[in-house]
């Protein structure tokens, strides 16, 4: 019995990792590489993709490319991605030859302060319900990544989601299920204030770097988490 548990574990170990009908290449890869010559962009929805392929073609760069990504991802995949989130970016600049970090992360909206935690007797930022919501951050750093590094208006930017939102686009079954629950929970919240979206601005911050085996690492400073 033991042989038996022991040959059907090593079938399964290989079945699982040669599991690809595969001439060339590695064996445990389940599609080529890809590969492009003038440009490429990457999104979990592809007519995000497509319209980021499109801004390149037409004379954009790499950063208008990826708000054009980003603004479509809030329409046609709100659940993973929105306008009202926020914004981290680092990029470097080859004409300059330095690296620039932006923080467009949201502040707290004004009306809500550290007394309404204390007089509630909250010791903790919930993680559900309106409490937890910060000001959007990421429109204002689109238009100042674009104001920096851009090439193309944002209104040419922006025009394939416009289009999308007027003229309708496919859901497909997944986000239809995520954003029909997520409609059902976020209905009852109050929304953030025109005067909290107007105030908000963006910051441009130093990244901060450490070297790890001869590798310099780079992450933005705080609030964001991703220095720990």
């Amino acid at each position: 019995m033991k042989n038996l548990f022991f040959s059907l574990s090593l079938f399964l170990l290989f079945t699982v990792t040669f599991a690809q009908d595969r001439i060339t290449g590695e064996a445990f890869a389940t599609r080529s590489e890809v590969i492009a010559q003038h440009g490429m962009a990457c999104t979990s929805q592809p007519l995000a993709t497509q319209v980021a392929l499109d801004i390149l073609k037409a004379g954009g760069n790499a950063i208008d490319a990826a708000i054009a990504a980003n603004a479509l991802l809030g329409l046609v995949e709100p659940t993973g991605n929105g306008v009202g989130g926020d914004l981290f970016a680092i990029l470097w600049d080859a004409k300059t030859k330095k690296l620039y970090g932006l923080n467009a992360s949201g502040r707290s909206p004004r009306s809500l302060t550290i007394d309404y935690f204390r007089q509630n007797d909250y010791d903790k930022i919930p993680a559900f319900g309106p409490l937890p919501v910060s000001v959007p951050g990421c429109v204002d750093g689109w238009f100042e990544l674009n104001k920096k590094f851009g090439t193309m208006e944002m209104d040419q930017i922006l025009k394939p989601t416009i289009t999308y939102a007027r003229e309708g686009f496919p859901v497909t079954e997944l986000i239809a299920h995520y954003w029909a629950g997520n409609a059902r929970s976020l209905s009852s919240y109050p929304n953030v204030s025109y005067e909290d979206l107007a105030s908000h601005r963006s910051e441009w911050v130093e990244p901060l770097s450490i070297n790890y085996r001869g590798y310099d690492i780079w992450e933005l400073p705080p609030n964001g988490q991703g220095i720990t």
